[in-house]
């Protein structure tokens, strides 16, 4: 198959010194021609990078070769395009930032196959909590689950707190993207007296690329922290696209409103900034037609507007947060 391999990939685990496995990481990426945004912390790795077929597996080879990482989770789709501007590799606090205190290298809830999965959340008595935020719900999620309307997954416990209550003593099902948040949050789960959590193995990704269309549970499509946008069943690329000032998914209604100006607004942002930053996203739009018509690619069409930083790439914003 032409085009890049992508790798989605994360693994619990006790890192030492975090800080002395990026330069290996950085000189393996830049041998190998990959790109795509890592991030390392203490309690482990997290990220998603893209390259060719050898290049992929040089790094995963390099990955697998790091402390407790020999049999890290990795799901790996395809993109027609380069899908990152360039190969990152950050220092974290938290591979995914939850904010209160969990260890799923102690803890973790009940893993449950793809296969297994629509049994599970059509039991009665079992609740489906969607932990991913609410621009990535709003494009695509299981039928039946809650949304809890998060903006960062570190606003996730605060809403449990509000709302277990109504959860009562029912089974708790979680899932997210690639397994890594809900993995997580289950753990944290555990740790304020739930008695049965589980969680989707794999994540949306693997249910995606394993259970037929024709049996899925699944509505709409899924965000990705990279230039594809969304996939659908068996992940192929989807149809949305990405405001370059806001970094939300962009449907083909929101594309066709008025409010929506290739990289400087979309219904969904209109409001929330200034004209001084609205000249300044005109300005790098500009230059980005400009270096697509000479045939060079503009770094500033894959960084976030204003974010700072896996969320200092394509998405990497997004990515820092929330995994």
């Amino acid at each position: 198959m032409t085009g890049y391999v992508v790798a989605a990939l994360y693994q619990f685990t006790r890192f030492e010194r975090p800080e002395a496995l990026r330069p290996g990481l950085e000189a393996c990426a830049a041998h190998t021609g990959t790109c795509g945004t890592l991030l390392l912390a203490r309690e482990g790795i997290n990220g998603t990078i893209a390259g060719t077929r050898e290049g992929i597996d040089t790094m995963l080879a390099h990955i697998r070769a790091l402390p407790g990482c020999a049999g890290i989770e990795v799901k790996e789709s395809h993109a027609a395009e380069r899908p990152f501007g360039r190969m990152k590799v950050r220092l974290k606090r938290e591979i995914v930032t939850l904010g209160a205190e969990a260890d799923p290298t102690e803890r973790v809830g009940t893993y449950v196959a793809p296969e297994e999965w629509n049994a599970l959340i059509a039991a009665e008595d079992v609740v489906t909590i969607d932990t991913r935020n609410g621009y990535e719900v709003a494009i695509g999620s299981f039928e039946g689950a809650l949304d809890p309307g998060t903006k960062s997954f570190r606003d996730f416990p605060a809403w449990w707190e509000a709302n277990r209550e109504r959860i009562g003593n029912r089974r708790v099902a979680m899932f997210c993207t690639g397994g890594i948040r809900c993995e997580k949050a289950s753990s944290w789960l555990l740790g304020q007296g739930v008695p049965e959590v589980f969680h989707l193995k794999g994540g949306i990704l693997k249910y995606l690329e394993t259970v037929p269309e024709a049996d899925s549970r699944w509505q709409g499509e899924c965000f990705v922290f990279d230039g594809r946008v969304s996939v659908g069943h068996g992940l192929a690329e989807g149809s949305h696209t990405l405001c370059h000032a806001c970094r939300r998914p962009l449907s083909a209604a929101d594309r066709a409103s008025e409010h929506y100006v290739d990289g400087v607004s979309c219904p969904q942002c209109i409001g929330e900034y200034s004209k001084a930053d609205r000249a300044r996203f005109a300005e790098r739009q500009r230059q980005v037609r400009l270096a697509a018509a000479r045939g060079d690619r503009h770094l500033g069409a894959g960084e976030a507007s204003g974010s700072g930083g896996g969320e200092e790439g394509l998405l990497a914003h997004r990515q820092v947060d929330d995994g």
